[in-house]
């Protein structure tokens, strides 16, 4: 049942005003310009969309892969960029990289990535256990930043004897951080189970002096309202939800705005978006076949529901360029409406997980010898 919004207040990150309170998640492989332009158009350019991760010492070093990932279009206002890094000089060198160069207008850390080549390194979801290093990244970013306002995004800690997002949150306070995101989980679950909105609720509490934003299991948009009304939280920040449905920022700024209307497309429209999608990766990779390669991700998660045979799903899997798709997808019933239970949860859904860590990790929380180990160079995570 659809459920009107509520007065909202604006969500301020620094100078831009982020309104209806809609996030992008920044997700591996996934929020690249391509896809932020088609949740953008959904939503009418409203929200904030968040690049996918980037690793700070690829972009200080200037690796080539990275430096594309940084691309924005020339239409996306205000430019967010996410950081990962485990250096606190390292994650300076990027953010001043970043002013010096005009590179984005605002910055996002993360704190949230439950992967192992990434928490083995002791980042992501596993670094805010070590709360001095923690405090040093953000001083470092802060301090770096100048005028960009810098947030995080975090999880509840790396499992339910380990949590971390009180502690954390009054740490990015006490730095300057402008808000932090919460994703409902701990590393342990990586993205199963169901998320805790009682931890963003505490969250809230904790740190009314900035915006907290929610994360986890927001499906539609009328979840995006239930979290806000229940947690009391200032925004929504979506990711598993919009794969394969990126016309879900549409919903979310009628539910936010208190209209109705909800997408539901039929399958013929779907295909569109599918064939837009893969067209502009390979405008944006420069290479039509690379960017129907690096499409094929995506092809599940847009045809969820729909009755489509096995051996097709395989057949536009496998498919190298755009008059392929386009043809193998007008083999269809396009008539087709959208599947009862298309809304629901999408993308991974694995939890207890072993968490992968630096050697002695836990012993201490305040020590953090070793606990500068170069990151990966590679962007890593997760959907």
């Amino acid at each position: 049942m659809t459920t009107l919004a509520p007065a909202l207040p604006q969500l301020r990150i620094g100078p831009h005003t982020v309104q209806p309170p809609v996030v992008l998640a920044p997700m591996a492989g996934i929020t690249n310009a391509p896809f932020r332009t088609l949740c953008r158009e959904f939503s009418g350019g409203k929200g904030l969309f968040v690049s996918e991760m980037i690793t700070t010492r690829a972009l200080v070093e200037r690796n080539e892969k990275t430096m594309q990932l940084i691309h924005f279009d020339a239409t996306e206002t205000p430019r967010s960029i996410q950081l990962y890094g485990v250096d606190p000089v390292t994650v300076g060198k990027a953010v001043r990289m970043i002013v010096d160069e005009d590179l984005a207008d605002h910055i996002d850390l993360n704190f949230g990535c439950p992967v192992p080549k990434v928490t083995r390194k002791g980042g992501g979801s596993a670094l805010p256990y070590k709360r001095p290093l923690l405090r040093a990244i953000l001083k470092e970013a802060v301090a770096g930043a100048g005028d960009l306002p810098v947030t995080i995004k975090m999880r509840k800690g790396i499992d339910d004897d380990h949590l971390t997002f009180l502690d954390a949150g009054r740490i990015a306070v006490e730095e300057g951080v402008t808000a932090v995101a919460l994703h409902g989980r701990t590393t342990a679950q990586h993205y199963g189970g169901t998320a805790d909105w009682d931890a963003i609720a505490r969250l809230k509490e904790h740190v009314p002096e900035i915006p907290v934003l929610g994360n986890g299991d927001i499906w539609c948009a009328d979840d995006a309202l239930r979290m806000m009304r229940e947690t009391g939280c200032d925004g929504v920040v979506v990711g598993r939800g919009c794969l394969g449905r990126p016309w879900l920022f549409a919903d979310l700024v009628n539910a936010m705005e208190g209209r109705e209307a909800r997408h539901a497309p039929t399958l013929r429209v779907v295909a569109d978006v599918m064939v837009r999608h893969a067209t502009l990766l390979g405008e944006w990779i420069g290479d039509e076949a690379r960017g129907v390669i690096d499409f094929r991700k995506h092809v599940a998660w847009y045809l969820k529901g729909f009755a489509v045979g096995s051996e097709m799903r395989k057949k536009l899997a496998i498919t190298s360029s755009l008059e392929e798709l386009s043809g193998q997808l007008h083999e269809l019933e396009l008539d087709q409406p959208w599947p009862d239970g298309a809304d629901g949860p999408r993308g991974r859904t694995s939890g207890n997980n072993r968490v992968v860590l630096p050697d002695g990790w836990l012993k201490d929380p305040y020590d953090c010898a070793g606990g500068g180990a170069p990151p990966v160079l590679e962007p890593a995570g997760g959907v």
